[in-house]
């Protein structure tokens, strides 16, 4: 294990004037050309089992079948999806760091990007990964030594909170006590300086006796490795994950006043490079022959903490509990499901509806009967890969006639909600 994982390490200079946005540009890809393939429809299928190197830095396509993976299930899946009128707006199946499905909806593309809600967690705990290595910050210290340095006109507010650490805000065990409305409060939408909002919260429960999933956590979490990158949260993520994957068109949204975003939401990705953030914890960090996130550190975000079920912002088994499944997951319906054992990634962002709770949302459930009914037996061992042109052709069809799809969304509809190019 590598001691800087368990090292105090110095929370590095303060940073305590937090200015401006986040400055990468949206640049739309240009066109492909020449000697690149132009798909004629939103999904990949590689002709005659010929892998296509992608323009998105890094993922090769490749047919199903090539990779092991039965397309009819694929198929099958497709049209289930349309005839439940599921609003699903993109999904995406990674087998072997081979993108072998790709499906959208509502004519969009693979280069509009999505809020992805709390799925934004999981990017944080793999920056705090990083920062630790680094010396910068250790999981054991506090959020009153932290943000006393950071912001010492709250040092007074957080005072209370020298046993909180961390660990206890990325495991969503703080105990602290913070009661929220999703659709409208001021955490979430339009709070000039939302650290100073949380900042004097409550307790409900010791730190570390019990696990709760609450959005106040995030919110000291992007304050405390802002502090220790001596920088905001969203331009460090630039610098250490979105440029070392090629990542395009990403934005990191709904910061207040005082230049602070949440940990906990407010990133803008397309589905493609959030793909790329599941290939990066399957293979445990690396990407390309590049150690992005020290190895020991996706092995303890992948450790249960205070809950079963969850690590470091990180689910466990909760899309599939058969084998090993590691999932970022988002309101509305927004998941990376990782399946190691079967290299494979899923990739979903939805309108779905969000009753039933945190674990059994109906979202949630619909997810799971996407991995479960029909991921699965596509990638199994005995599953069918003889390709002909039948098998193609049906593929081809039913990506077109999703493409043209328009289902209802089955959630309330925030601005954010909508695609961007």
């Amino acid at each position: 294990m590598n001691k800087r994982l368990d090292a105090h390490g110095s929370a590095g200079s303060p940073y305590r004037h937090i200015m401006g946005r986040l400055t990468h540009r949206h640049i739309k890809p240009f066109l492909l050309m020449g000697a690149l393939l132009t798909l004629p429809f939103n999904g990949v299928l590689a002709a005659d089992a010929q892998e296509e190197q992608t323009r998105h830095g890094g993922l090769v396509s490749a047919t199903p079948e090539s990779q092991g993976v039965d397309s009819r299930q694929l198929v099958a899946l497709s049209q289930w999806l349309r005839e439940e009128d599921y609003d699903v707006r993109s999904l995406l199946i990674v087998k072997d760091n081979k993108l072998v499905f790709e499906r959208y909806t509502r004519n969009l593309t693979r280069d509009h990007n999505y809020e992805l809600y709390s799925v934004t967690k999981t990017i944080t705990a793999l920056l705090a990964g990083i920062l630790i290595e680094e010396g910068r910050i250790g999981l054991d210290d506090s959020i009153a030594e932290v943000i006393a340095d950071y912001r010492p006109d709250l040092a007074a507010s957080v005072a209370d909170k020298d046993d909180i650490t961390l660990h206890h805000v990325l495991s969503m065990s703080s105990g602290l006590a913070y009661d929220f409305d999703p659709e409208g409060d001021p955490i979430y939408y339009g709070a000039p300086d939302r650290l100073k909002l949380i900042a004097d919260t409550g307790r409900r429960f010791p730190p570390g006796s019990e696990f709760e999933y609450t959005d106040v956590n995030p919110v000291f979490a992007a304050a405390m490795l802002s502090a220790a990158a001596g920088m905001p949260i969203q331009e460090y993520a630039e610098e250490k994950l979105f440029k070392p994957l090629n990542m395009k068109n990403y934005a990191w949204v709904r910061e207040d006043e005082k230049g602070l975003v949440s940990a906990g939401w407010g990133l803008r990705l397309r589905p493609i490079d959030m793909a790329k953030l599941g290939v990066l914890i399957m293979q445990k960090g690396e990407w390309q022959g590049e150690q992005i996130v020290p190895s020991e550190w996706i092995e303890r975000m992948s450790t249960p903490q205070a809950a079963r079920d969850f690590g470091y912002y990180l689910w466990l088994n909760h899309i599939v509990d058969t084998e090993k499944s590691l999932t970022m997951m988002g309101f509305k319906g927004q998941f990376v499901t990782t399946l190691p054992e079967r290299d494979t990634v899923v990739v979903m962002t939805s309108l779905l509806p969000i009753e039933g709770g945190l674990r059994h949302a109906k979202n949630v459930r619909i997810f799971r009967n996407i991995v479960n009914d029909y991921v699965i037996p596509a990638t199994a061992e005995d599953a069918e890969t003889s390709a002909n042109d039948a098998t193609r052709d049906a593929l081809r069809e039913e990506l077109e006639r999703s493409r043209n799809s328009r289902s209802e969304p089955g959630v309330f509809v925030d601005p954010t909600d909508e695609p961007r190019l």
